[in-house]
């Protein structure tokens, strides 16, 4: 088993054939000295794009292509293609398609309409996508690409996004009845409070438009690649997502072709970001893997934008790539040259990238599979989490306030040495945020069923739907920062048991917990004069025979990071796990970010180092392996053997780990 390289390049028209016939040649070259299996062929992307393609640019843009890939696959390459514009990205002074070729076009719901991006309720772009994507499925490509413009939400210079257009919002009123603006529409939308009825019912009409649309081109590929080709789908964050109302089983079932699609998970940033970000790579795989149906590969985007080292370091490139592989990726597409580069040879540092990279990324191939199961504390997500969250504002601004996901919780344990997983039936699971208000009581009572680390947010959305006597607290009252408090500003948490201060200085937002009378309060919240303002983590076992700690903190991200308070959620997390703990918690460094997973008899326990300083990872086990094979993975080189030693808490490395190296346990 090794990674499979899909290597994302752009090859412009040129007059003469010869010579988009060499550009291509030299493209295979470059792929056979890194080892790419595949070229994802771009067509009018970025700089090169002028409008929906139609007419003679199509026509161009159509015989580079199959210039291209018949060059390509020549030199034996697999070719796919991915056509830059489905709706349109962002409209950048273009005037294009509405005006163009009739497209309807998008609107905000501030009532702003688009220059140059469609409508997905638009009968003519319909008609459109589905030509263009059947005439080049004509030529075999392996998959076709829908862009991460398939979308409603971030169509600059939209606020927020479309889907408030004419034709949208007359499939809304024939299901409601309702009549009037796109401001008035949102206003009703996010109306704090209970949801109202109608968000879940635009929801619904958006996730048909763009289920219509996936099936439409998916049956015209079918026809004309005769069954050569499949789709695949490049997606972005799933909190926006879940403001659209997508339903992603039944978007992968539309886009099917023969029984498979693709997806191409956007995981990480465009450019240079602290290592400590590893963590939202790490659990945004794992999210995207628990919502893919079996029948989808994983193909993660390896973007640099606008690309090379001088806006992404070698270094972290590499990192992220090696976090997809752990992920038990199917391939890595690789966006990692300009879209205007126009000739590979330009670039040799990025091929020199890929060369390097491959030692590690194959040895990582061999033992990570897409059947793997993931360890540690579950991170619940519904899919249609904003239709259930409440908001403090309203109207279009307040759109922002229905994107969630478990972001927060996964970042805090994640970047504290605690394992995360997508799996619902982990022993301990944490719920942040607005996120409580997603699901059903009966879901809610079976996490209260076993352990649950709850945020302030979270404990008091379960307080109001009256599961306080199972959280162990008589009171949840969430207190603003700039709100007066007759007992003054809440400044700083003490551990209780030890003496030690954290700080909740500039936390937006605290609940004030009032613990039951057999609740344990490990910390307390006090005022810049150290007077009591409440307890700041508390501990419950219910009735139910389940585990519950919370913290006071709304926005735990927001926490200064330290010592003590990674010794807190250890505790908590053991806490959680009751008699029988299993978890491997790590610590011995700042952000030391881990991945564990088990398949086929064997546990394996990742570390990246998410700090700039090396460092050397303790593993706390309760059943510490006595003689685990140890890797080191040090970045753009190739894996070599590590020493542990196996102390009385669990055990550690012997060497230092580097920024963004990862070292493999398996035992």
């Amino acid at each position: 088993m090794r990674a499979r390289y899909h290597l994302r390049f752009q090859i412009h028209p040129d007059p003469d054939p010869a010579r988009t016939a060499a550009d291509a040649t030299e493209l295979a070259k470059a792929c056979a000295q890194a080892e790419v299996d595949e070229v994802v062929l771009l067509t009018g992307a970025e700089e090169s794009f002028a409008g929906h393609l139609t007419g003679s640019a199509e026509d161009l843009w159509f015989e580079t292509a199959r210039l291209a890939k018949d060059t390509l696959e020549a030199a034996g390459l697999e070719v796919s293609l991915n056509p830059w514009v489905t709706v349109g990205h962002a409209d950048r002074g273009r005037s294009g398609a509405p005006g163009r070729l009739g497209f309807a076009p998008m609107v905000s719901p501030y009532g702003e309409a688009s220059t140059a991006q469609a409508s997905f309720a638009c009968p003519r772009w319909r008609a459109w996508i589905v030509a263009h994507y059947g005439r080049f499925a004509e030529l075999g490509f392996r998959v076709l690409w829908l862009e991460d413009d398939f979308r409603y939400h971030n169509h600059a210079p939209l606020h927020w996004g479309g889907g408030f257009e004419p034709l949208m919002l007359e499939r809304f009123t024939a299901l409601t009845g309702w009549h009037g603006t796109p401001q008035e529409l949102t206003a009703a939308l996010t109306a704090p409070g209970r949801p109202h009825p109608w968000r879940a019912v635009l929801q619904q009409v958006w996730r048909e438009a763009q289920l219509e649309v996936a099936a439409e081109v998916a049956a015209e590929v079918d026809r004309r690649s005769q069954g050569r080709s499949r789709l695949g789908l490049m997606s972005s964050g799933l909190d926006a997502a879940s403001v659209e109302g997508r339903d992603w089983a039944q978007l992968y079932g539309a886009l099917a072709i023969g029984g498979r699609a693709v997806q191409r998970p956007h995981f990480a940033p465009y450019s240079d970001t602290p290592a400590r970000e590893l963590s939202r790579q790490v659990w945004s795989l794992e999210l995207q893997r628990a919502l893919r149906p079996g029948f989808v590969d994983s193909e993660p985007e390896i973007e640099n934008w606008p690309h090379t080292a001088w806006s992404k370091s070698d270094t972290q490139t590499w990192s992220e790539m090696a976090a997809a592989q752990l992920a038990g990726s199917d391939a890595l597409l690789l966006n990692v040259h300009p879209m205007h580069g126009r000739r590979v040879t330009r670039f040799p540092r990025v091929t020199e990238l890929l060369r390097r990279s491959r030692p590690a990324l194959d040895w990582l191939a061999a033992r990570y599979h897409r059947d793997q199961s993931t360890i540690g504390v579950g991170l619940p997500f519904a899919q249609d989490a904003a239709a259930h969250v409440r908001t403090r504002g309203s109207g279009p601004q307040a759109l922002d306030e229905l994107a969630v996901d478990p972001g927060p919780a996964a970042d805090l344990l994640l970047r504290y040495g605690v394992p995360v997983t997508a799996d619902p039936q982990a022993p301990v699971q944490a719920l942040f945020g607005q996120s409580a208000w997603a699901f059903p009581d009966q879901e809610i009572r079976r996490m209260l069923g076993g352990g649950l680390l709850l945020d302030g947010t979270a404990a008091s959305v379960l307080f109001e739907r009256g599961f306080g006597p199972l959280l162990g607290l008589d009171g949840v009252e969430l207190m603003p920062r700039e709100q007066p408090d007759p007992s003054g500003p809440y400044a700083e948490e003490q551990v209780l048991d030890t003496g030690a201060v954290l700080s909740v200085n500039m936390q937006p937002t605290l609940a004030r917990l009032e613990p039951g009378p057999d609740t344990e309060s490990w910390t307390e919240i006090r005022t810049p004069q150290g007077l009591r303002w409440g307890s700041g983590r508390t501990a419950f076992r219910n009735r139910l025979g389940g585990r519950v700690a919370v913290l006071a903190a709304t926005d735990p991200v927001q926490l200064p990071y330290d010592d003590s308070g990674q010794q807190l959620l250890h505790r908590a997390v053991r806490f959680l796990e009751g008699e029988r703990p299993l978890l491997p918690l790590v610590t011995g460094g700042p952000h030391l970010i881990p991945h564990a997973s088990h398949r086929d008899g064997t546990t394996r326990l990742a570390i990246a180092n998410g700090s700039a300083d090396p460092a050397r990872p303790h593993i706390a086990v309760p059943a510490a392996p006595t003689e685990p094979q140890a890797t080191l993975l040090r970045p753009l080189a190739a894996p070599r053997p590590a020493g542990t030693v196996t102390d009385a808490d669990g055990l550690h490395l012997e060497t230092d780990l580097p920024h963004r190296g990862w070292l493999v346990l398996e035992w």
